[in-house]
């Protein structure tokens, strides 16, 4: 799509969406419908992501057992008690490399040289596991080995260990949930995305694997009268936005 046939954006309209989101806490009884959720998903899918491995799940908690089970995972919090939808969103660190295949497989016509060394080549040895120990040798052999590049020309030093892994999914998955947020705020419904709840009881409900982690669990719905707790509350944008 090039500039000239890019569709004309109202900023406004998009302010509207950021300063009228915020995290609510208790929501009425009115449902989603289901094409304003299943667009509110697509979207969060349309989120920027590392090199396009999209290394997201969202799971749509829907069954009553496992959506009571969810809510009491969450502390059986006001928001996770009466959302009309319970989405658990995850991050995964090994489906990269099957993903990586795909985009080869499915580029429209011969991948470009360099996209073929990319997926094929580089991408295997930034994002790719090292043999474990427990010491860590090497994780610590895989960052040598990219300190001594660095030394050279500019380098990514990380991913290296399961954590950092972790950390680099985490980071595209929380993009996506901000899309889908926004979404959802646009469709003139709220959200709340919790961190409290019990991780290995989140882990059971879904049914992932190990290599797969819980980034945030979101309740969505229509915003309660009572469902904003107070007003927000930000600090000086000075002692975050720098110039350097």
């Amino acid at each position: 799509m090039t500039e000239d046939s890019l569709p004309s954006i109202d900023p406004q309209e998009f302010r509207k969406a950021v300063t009228t989101r915020r995290s609510v806490r208790q929501f009425t009884s009115e449902p989603i419908p289901e094409d304003v959720l299943q667009d509110c998903l697509d979207l969060a899918l349309m989120a920027p992501n590392s090199s396009n491995l999209q290394m997201w799940n969202f799971y749509r908690v829907t069954t009553p057992e496992k959506r009571e089970a969810l809510i009491k995972a969450c502390m059986s919090q006001k928001a996770a008690k009466t959302a009309a939808e319970l989405i658990v969103c995850t991050g995964h660190t090994r489906n990269w490399r099957q993903h990586a295949k795909d985009i080869l497989a499915r580029w429209p016509g011969e991948p470009p040289k360099v996209v073929r060394q990319y997926y094929g080549g580089l991408a295997q040895f930034m994002y790719g596991s090292v043999p474990m120990d427990m010491l860590g040798l090497g994780a610590r052999a895989k960052k040598t080995v990219r300190d001594a590049i660095g030394l050279v020309r500019p380098m990514m030093r990380t991913p290296n260990t399961d954590a950092d892994m972790e950390l680099w999914a985490a980071k595209s998955v929380a993009l996506a949930c901000e899309n889908l947020m926004l979404a959802l705020r646009a469709y003139g419904f709220d959200s709340c995305p919790m961190e409290g709840f019990d991780e290995p009881r989140v882990r059971e409900i879904c049914g992932y694997g190990r290599h797969e982690f819980t980034v945030m669990v979101i309740a969505a719905g229509r915003r309660h009268p009572k469902g904003i707790y107070h007003e927000q509350m930000r600090f000086d944008r000075k002692r975050f936005v720098h110039e350097v």
